[in-house]
């Protein structure tokens, strides 16, 4: 699914962006930030894994309740400076696409 290559490669760049981060974080808003990206994925799969329709769809809800996490968790990390404006406005469209595209997953899903 290309949603599901799309939220794996999203993964890949928090976890570039959250390498700059300070130390001091690493177990505070680096970690949350890495476990709400790496759900996305992983709950689409074990959604699509299932052998209903219900159930795929209450995984894709779980990945869009990620999504709101890590961007809350974002707008945190860029007011207290660990992320810049324009990277994370580049960052939070990519968001927002997948986002998008889980929706019209689930939408379709009968």
């Amino acid at each position: 699914m290309e949603v599901w290559k799309l939220s794996i490669d999203f993964v890949k760049e928090t976890y570039l962006i959250t390498n700059n981060f300070p130390a001091a974080e690493t177990y505070g808003l680096t970690n949350q930030i890495r476990r709400a990206a790496v759900s996305v994925p992983s709950n689409i799969a074990e959604g699509q894994g299932r052998n209903s329709t219900k159930e795929f769809k209450q995984f894709l809800a779980i990945s869009l309740g990620s999504m709101a996490e890590l961007e809350t968790q974002l707008i945190i990390a860029n007011g207290i400076g660990y992320i810049k404006g324009n990277e994370l406005e580049n960052y939070l469209e990519k968001l927002d696409r997948i986002r998008k595209m889980i929706k019209s997953l689930s939408n379709k899903i009968k």
